[in-house]
């Protein structure tokens, strides 16, 4: 039976013409959003150069290019990060146990801060200070009317605005590409364990727990930030009890979050009613604490900022810095020493580091801006103290501090691109020659500016695994700043303050125009990641964020439930049943995956049946397989993980990488021995460093952009040999010489 080579691109796709190589297509099974794609009948040859029958899988539709997704990428990006925080940790039950609890925990604070930020603006900045000044409010329609309103009744009142923003991240998170025919019969786990776990894509029962539990931390951080201040003045029974019920429903939140049995299917607690009951608990809270704010009560004058705020924020940044300290020396503990884990297996604090920073920088970045605003420029500094008619408007002094670290972030990472120059330099460049001349025997026949631009390629490909020590470097230099700072905010001296005791207003002064500098720059990083974001599909040049979003949502909602949706949970459901289909009516198939597309090939394999795996090859090119996902997810994608692969298959499968590649890279490295030591084929890039007889340029350097050629179809030839029972014909005609290096 004729064979079908499905091809799945990766990242950044271009389309399934491109895939194809082929100038029309028509789609055969799936949707807009992801479906299989083959040559229109009469425009063109439906075979590829190995003769099999080409067809390609485009998912690009699940991942990004709406301006409802280009939203999320802003919103949503710190909780993304933290999501896949939580599949970085090292592999260990024990690891995985309190490591997720951690994440878990962690992730919940980033809950908490994104209801403070909209608190800050909404009650802190409008409600409470500028309504109480009328220089603020002059002029100003949206919110002169609150001049009339009591303060507390302020505070119900803009308190709608949180829960607003609470219900926007609720619906955003709430998404699936999961289709109902994909969830799984296993009553054991949910999205449990390993890759080849058919409940691992199958997470629904985990998400709606999750969304539940976070729906009740962001409701009771609303419930006592608005209720800290109606209480400060004098307390009342009421108060107190709403007080105490939300900590009480905070602790028992989080308390679920650590269980180990939230990832379980099971009654009682972890049951659907109990489950919504909890969220419908904490919103009934909200409820109580916005109709116990309207009542009426003795007109008070608000001075200063909004009581218990500036608490409530720099107790928040003090616990996060505090949950990733612990997590830092938990992994740095039970890293295996076994393999070469990415960034010492600190790759989750890392991300979850990352996710915090952007947070807070985002919070500082929206309490700027208003603040900004309301206070039409009058920016208070030691030289230049405010007029008694005008509010302070000052934001947190953790959000100061975020502001500052934005500015020392930039200097880091200069200086760390400066120093990564030096990296290419003297030893590196006399690796890569040698590796040249040895590639190309033409080597000295050839320009040597030729032979510097294939030497500069291999430099930068392996750039990114040099830069391991400097990262860890920055990174300890920030949270060393980033523990201080969270010790400073709890004390409220933000940095203008600890400037002033070190060196007066002469140092306090640039302090403080640095300081706003920081938030101004986090204000415009907002709007260039949204615009950046909003055209990721459409410009090359941007197209490396539209690369990292997704990256980042290939895993299932684990860590943070408002997280954008996984497209792989519909992916690998996809390919499993069209491979059913093809393999069933007699037709083996290639699977071929490039770049990314390799991984989701691989965690098809994983999820195919035994009669179907029986007739299935696997070609992987551009693969971050072994360079990049072993390292970086060991848990899951481990060097044990991909021998499974490898198994299951009976090794008929090929993996074409080059040393121009910066993602690309062989599977098993060159330590591997038995079947994976022949898994791995380098693909000689450019393909000479001569112009040919008949051309008139030199053979591109390609790097990690792979397209067919006669290595490629040689290579399909050989998978197609090898699904091909003993005896039968030999198949499609070709040069049987091997095109790669072993």
């Amino acid at each position: 039976m004729g064979t079908t080579e499905i091809r799945v691109h990766g990242v950044a796709d271009r389309g399934p013409e491109a895939t194809l190589d082929r100038p029309i297509v028509s789609r055969v099974a799936g949707d807009r959003d992801a479906g299989f794609y083959r040559v229109r009948p009469g425009f063109g040859d439906p075979c590829g150069g190995a003769g099999t029958t080409l067809e390609a899988y485009q998912w690009s539709g699940l991942a990004g290019g709406t301006a409802t997704r280009t939203f999320s990428l802003v919103l949503l990006l710190p909780f993304m990060l933290a999501n896949t925080a939580i599949w970085m940790l090292p592999p260990g039950h024990r690891t995985q146990l309190v490591g997720k609890a951690l994440c878990r925990l962690l992730g919940a604070s980033l809950t908490a801060m994104y209801v403070l930020s909209i608190v800050g603006v909404a009650i802190d900045l409008v409600a409470w200070q500028c309504a109480s000044y009328p220089r603020c409010m002059n002029g100003r329609r949206e919110i002169a009317w609150m001049g009339d309103v009591p303060a507390e009744q302020r505070l119900a009142l803009l308190a709608l605005l949180p829960v607003l923003a609470i219900v926007l991240v609720w619906w955003l998170g709430g998404r699936t590409w999961q289709l109902p025919e994909n969830s799984s019969a296993d009553p054991e786990a949910l999205g449990a364990g390993r890759l080849d776990n058919p409940a691992f894509w199958d997470n629904q029962g985990l998400l709606m727990r999750l969304r539940a539990l976070h729906i009740v931390v962001a409701t009771t951080t609303l419930n006592l930030a608005v209720l800290t201040p109606l209480v400060s003045d004098g307390r009342t029974m009421a108060g107190d009890a709403l007080i105490v019920a939300s900590v009480v429903l905070l602790v028992a939140a989080l308390a679920m979050l650590c269980l180990p049995k939230i990832e379980r299917r099971g009654g009682g607690l972890w049951s659907p009613r109990a489950v919504r009951l909890t969220g419908g608990t904490g919103l009934l809270l909200t409820g109580l604490t916005l109709a116990y704010a309207a009542l009426p009560r003795p007109p008070s004058t608000p001075v200063a900022a909004l009581p218990g705020y500036e608490s409530l924020v720099a107790r928040l940044f003090s616990v996060q810095w505090a949950l990733l300290v612990v997590l830092v020396i938990f992994v740095a503990a039970r890293t295996s020493r076994h393999g070469r884990p990415a960034l010492l297996g600190l790759a989750a604090p890392m991300a979850l580091s990352v996710a915090i920073g952007l947070a807070v920088a985002y919070s500082s970045g929206l309490n700027y801006g208003v603040a900004e605003y309301l206070d039409r420029g009058l920016s208070p500094t030691p030289a230049r103290p405010l007029p008694a008619d005008v509010p302070p408007l000052a934001p947190p002094a953790a959000y100061r501090w975020a502001a500052l670290g934005v500015s020392t972030a930039l200097v880091v990472a200069a200086v760390v691109a400066v120093v990564a120059r030096r990296y290419q330099r003297a030893r590196q460049r006399q690796e890569a020659e040698k590796l040249v001349r040895r590639e190309f025997p033409e080597a000295d026949r050839a320009a040597p500016e030729r032979v510097r631009a294939v030497r500069d390629k291999i430099i930068g490909a392996r750039l990114a695994d040099r830069l391991g020590p400097l990262f860890l470097a920055a990174y300890a230099l920030l949270s060393v700043l980033g523990l201080a700072a969270a010790g400073l905010s709890m004390r409220r001296q933000g940095p203008e303050d600890v400037a002033r005791l070190l060196g007066g207003d002469p140092l306090a002064t640039p302090m403080i125009l640095v300081t706003d500098l920081g938030g101004l720059i986090i204000g415009l990083f907002a709007l260039t990641l949204f615009g950046a974001g909003l055209f990721a599909y459409r410009s090359a040049a941007i197209r490396v964020v539209g690369v990292l979003w997704e990256l980042a949502t290939f895993w299932p909602r684990s860590a943070h439930p408002l997280a954008p949706p996984c497209y792989a949970e519909r992916v690998v459901p996809d390919l499993t049943r069209r491979i059913n289909h093809l393999t069933a009516g007699g037709h083996p198939v290639v699977l071929s995956g490039q770049s990314h597309g390799s991984v989701l090939v691989a965690a098809t394999v994983l999820q195919l049946p035994a009669a179907a795996r029986a007739r299935v090859a696997l070609l992987t090119y551009g693969t971050p397989l072994g360079r990049l996902y072993s390292r970086v997810f060991p848990a899951y994608v481990g060097p044990d993980m991909l021998r499974e692969v490898g198994e299951r298959l009976d090794w008929r499968w090929l993996n074409l990488w080059r040393l121009t590649d910066p993602i690309g890279g062989p599977v098993f490295g060159i330590d591997a021995a038995g079947h994976a030591a022949e898994v791995d084929r380098r693909v000689a890039d450019p393909a000479g460093l001569l112009i040919p007889p008949g051309d008139t340029v030199p053979p591109t350097i390609r790097g990690h952009g792979f397209v067919p050629d006669a290595d490629f179809d040689r290579t399909v030839a050989e998978l197609v040999r090898r699904l091909r029972p003993p005896g039968t014909d030999e198949g499609p005609p070709g040069d049987p010489g091997s095109p790669v290096r072993a």
